[in-house]
């Protein structure tokens, strides 16, 4: 271990031999992956940028057993994890991710560069970028991500039960926040931000005590002990709240792997755009998966755990069937040679 980068991730030393396979990301879907591999006594290289989603969270929620860890020690763990089997992780930022032409066998083969020149070729790759969360021009909203300004009632709901809570319409499911939201208070107010409501919407509302403020949202208060004050509008007024919640944009996270070809799409109605996969992550690419928030926008970490834990059984399957495919071949050509 040669290195320490600015979050404090230990680098291993990037192997010189083509590896079996290269994760992309060291976030949960990415170790999980490597773990996977490692464990079936393949040669794997996890390239970890130190830049995951959940770094502003207090905790991760909703994975038993893991209830309540911190997001940097749960990371921590992982990579643990995945070096006690052999695996390597590599702090750094992946600029270029190429295939590379068959080798002698047949096999696959990929070249992942990285930002400071440095570079590894592996047989497989696995992508588990994970994505951005791309919040609402609004002034003040963005100092209190991951805190007072939250997303998903199932990640941090409990912890802002009972708090008046503000939801900044971003969508058509804002109002399914809203009444997410207000399962946990008796006090919510709905920021609709010029977005449209039908009567079924407006009658689930006001029929759960939510109340509506068509008002533009101009600003976010910043409160005397760092957390929020409440909402400026347009008109002047100002409504006290503690928490909002916000329906970010969820855009999967591709720079540097343009060369690879992965297909990406929207995913309606306006939630944000993905990595397409198959079963297990399998892509349209040879050789190529992906796993975890890239491809499953509304994952949680859980979830992309489990992703990342398929994709890689399914990566040591494949290699498994290339080289028992080589194994014959070698054994027909040194019996037509006798």
């Amino acid at each position: 271990m040669t290195q320490t980068n600015p979050v404090d991730i230990i680098s291993d030393e990037l192997p010189e031999d083509t590896v079996d396979t290269v994760v992309i990301g060291g976030g949960a879907a990415g170790l999980n992956g490597a773990l996977m591999l490692a464990r079936s006594r393949r040669s794997v290289v996890v390239v970890d940028a130190g830049d995951p989603r959940n770094a502003p969270a207090d905790a991760v929620h909703g994975a038993i057993g893991l209830d309540g860890t911190p997001p940097a020690e749960l990371l921590r763990r992982g990579r643990e994890d995945v070096r006690r089997y052999g695996g390597l992780v590599v702090a750094g930022t992946v600029v270029d991710a190429a295939p590379l032409p068959p080798a002698a066998d047949g096999d696959l083969g990929f070249r992942v560069r990285l930002a400071d020149g440095r570079a590894v070729t592996a047989r497989r790759l696995l992508v588990a970028t994970g994505l951005r969360d791309v919040l609402p021009e609004v002034p003040g909203l963005a100092e209190h991500w991951g805190h007072h300004v939250v997303h998903c009632p199932y990640c941090h709901g409990w912890e802002v039960r009972d708090e008046t809570i503000g939801v900044i319409a971003t969508g058509p499911m804002s109002v399914h926040q809203a009444l997410l939201f207000r399962q946990l208070t008796d006090d919510v107010v709905y920021f609709s931000r010029g977005i449209d409501l039908d009567d079924p919407d407006r009658a689930r509302l006001a029929a759960r005590g939510v109340r509506v403020v068509e008002a533009p949202v101009s600003e976010v208060l910043r409160a005397d002990d760092g957390g929020i004050a409440g909402v400026r509008l347009a008109d002047g007024d100002v409504i006290e709240r503690r928490v909002l919640a916000v329906g970010t944009t969820l855009q999967a996270r591709t720079e540097g792997l343009e060369a690879l070809g992965l297909a990406t799409e929207e995913v309606p109605p306006g939630i944000g755009t993905r990595f397409v996969s198959g079963l297990a992550g399998a892509t349209d690419v040879p050789g190529v998966w992906v796993a975890g928030n890239a491809t499953d926008l509304t994952a949680q970490v859980g979830a992309a755990a489990a992703a990342g834990a398929l994709a890689g059984a399914r990566i040591n399957a494949d290699l498994v069937i290339a080289e028992a495919d080589a194994a014959v071949v070698a054994t027909d050509t040194v019996g037509s040679v006798a």
